[in-house]
């Protein structure tokens, strides 16, 4: 990348696009959001739509993340093998207009069950840059694919993806219960009846068929998709804790609303959580990626 003071930084996804002007020695200068990710780029829009940032923050160096990377992105860049680190995803970049524009790989594992993330790496780097979880930590990043990731020694050792917010939102539109489902789930007593029944094993196909049957039979009040919420990412939490270590303290990275459910679910096991900004995590992550790049092009002959 062209070493300059400044460079953007983008978390580019399927439905949304958040961009951060960072100053190498000051940080995050400026920041914004809109709703440009992968869904709404036309066949071949990609350039354009980068131009789009630059002329919102100068024509500085680039440096993309997320679903940008994919077979649906702007350039499908291949995933880094588990265990990964800082000088792996650094190694990897992508690089577009002769170094002005780089694009971070993902994180693929292929030893075991099969996975792959985009975008969640540099957060999980970044929460270790930050302090906010240590180098033998595990991570949640609650979203519409939940991953849950294992550091070790500062690298991404391994991670599962939950397709839980998928479901939820599937559920939501889709599935008999969606009429029961309309509200935003809260955490009230519905959430913690479900949350309680997840984490006590509860059968989860037949345990979220109660929203139908108590609306028909009218046995009680059932906030439908806080219920849901709770049944879902109970079954989430439970798995995603089966390797914890006793000493583990969760660092959940993803936006508060969310994150607070998630906290509430891993406390009622046991375990202790703290929420981390995603976009925090996100620009100390590329921040570390670029003074990675700057002391390879140092000591280069």
């Amino acid at each position: 990348m062209q070493r300059q003071q400044r460079y953007i930084a983008v978390d580019w996804g399927t439905t949304n696009r958040r961009a951060w002007l960072i100053d190498r020695e000051k940080g995050a200068l400026e920041s914004y959001a809109d709703d440009q990710g992968l869904l709404s780029i036309p066949a071949g829009g990609f350039e354009v739509s980068a131009r789009e940032v630059r002329r919102k923050f100068g024509e500085w160096p680039m440096l993309l993340a997320g679903m940008v990377g994919s077979d649906k992105g702007w350039h499908q860049v291949p995933y880094i093998s588990c265990p990964a680190d800082l000088t792996a995803l650094a190694d990897g970049i992508y690089w577009l207009h002769s170094g002005a524009i780089g694009i971070v790989p993902g994180v693929c594992q292929t030893e075991g069950q099969a996975d792959v993330m985009r975008g969640e790496e540099v957060q999980a780097i970044g929460a270790v840059a930050l302090g906010a979880v240590g180098p033998d930590g595990l991570i949640c990043h609650p979203g519409t694919h939940s991953k849950w990731v294992r550091m070790q020694a500062g690298r991404i050792s391994g991670f599962h993806t939950m397709m839980t917010g998928e479901i939820f939102s599937l559920l939501r539109t889709e599935s008999v219960l969606s009429s029961q489902m309309q509200g935003e789930p809260v955490a009230n007593s519905s959430f913690d009846r479900g949350l309680e029944q997840a984490l006590d094993g509860a059968p989860l196909l037949s345990a979220l068929f109660q929203i139908r049957a108590e609306h028909m039979l009218s046995k009680r009040q059932l906030d439908g998709a806080s219920f849901a919420s709770g049944l879902l990412i109970g079954c989430d939490v439970r798995a995603g804790l089966a390797t914890a270590r006793p000493d583990d303290a969760i660092a959940i990275i993803g936006n508060r609303e969310l994150s607070e459910l998630y906290a509430r679910a891993i406390e009622r096991v046991g375990y202790r959580s703290h929420i981390v900004n995603d976009g925090d995590a996100f620009v100390a992550g590329m921040r570390a990626i670029v003074d990675h790049l700057d002391i390879d092009q140092e000591t280069a002959p």
